[in-house]
């Protein structure tokens, strides 16, 4: 039985130095397994959640070090019976599992901020423009998106010119230029549009 307790106790601790390893070169072996995804959805690779599942890559070689330790440990230097090694072994495991998942949540997680996809999807955005956009050329805006300012390569969507300075609207975003309107043109249209509909 000692030697079972070893075996897990060895794969265990195998496991989390590769994936140390791996973690310090830019890898990481638990998202390799698909292990530890509980809560995320991608969005660019964004996390739509800040939960960690129980059961994860990481509890999981806890809970292998913790139960292959103390088993061997109970095992080769007491004469404890095999059932009694295994719960103990066990709720060790546990208890070493649960201690990580705590860690996990607590530390690691408690400052990341969920990505959404709505946080950086750039149509209906509202931006400005800082280098003016020429006739059928291309100029730059600059917006707020996902808590930080950014900027894009901008056109006019029907081609003409818009000054520095002026509020637009994203309407379209193909191939890494945004297609805009100034707001003012939005706003008056939709104004006129009211107008029609009273009207009738």
């Amino acid at each position: 039985m000692a030697s079972v307790f070893l075996a897990v106790f060895i794969i265990g601790l195998a496991l989390s130095v590769v994936a140390l390893l791996m973690g310090a070169s830019g890898h990481s072996l638990a998202h390799d397994l698909h292990l530890g995804h509980g809560g995320h959805g991608h969005a660019g690779h964004g996390h739509g959640g800040d939960t960690v599942p129980l059961v994860n890559f990481g509890t999981v070689t806890a809970f292998m070090i913790w139960f292959g330790g103390v088993g061997y440990l109970l095992a080769a230097y007491s004469a404890m019976l095999a059932i009694a090694a295994i719960a103990i072994a066990a709720l060790s495991g546990i208890g070493g599992a649960a201690v990580v998942a705590v860690f996990m949540q607590k530390i690691l997680l408690r400052d990341q901020v969920p990505m959404r996809a709505s946080d950086y999807y750039l149509p209906g955005t509202l931006g400005r423009v800082t280098v003016a956009i020429p006739a059928g050329g291309t100029g730059e805006i600059v917006y707020s998106q996902g808590g930080a300012r950014k900027t894009a390569a901008a056109r006019g969507d029907d081609g003409a010119a818009i000054e520095r300075g002026t509020e637009v609207v994203v309407l379209r975003y193909r191939r890494g230029v945004a297609h805009v309107q100034p707001w003012d043109e939005i706003a008056e249209g939709s104004q006129q549009d009211e107008r029609k509909g009273a009207r009738r």
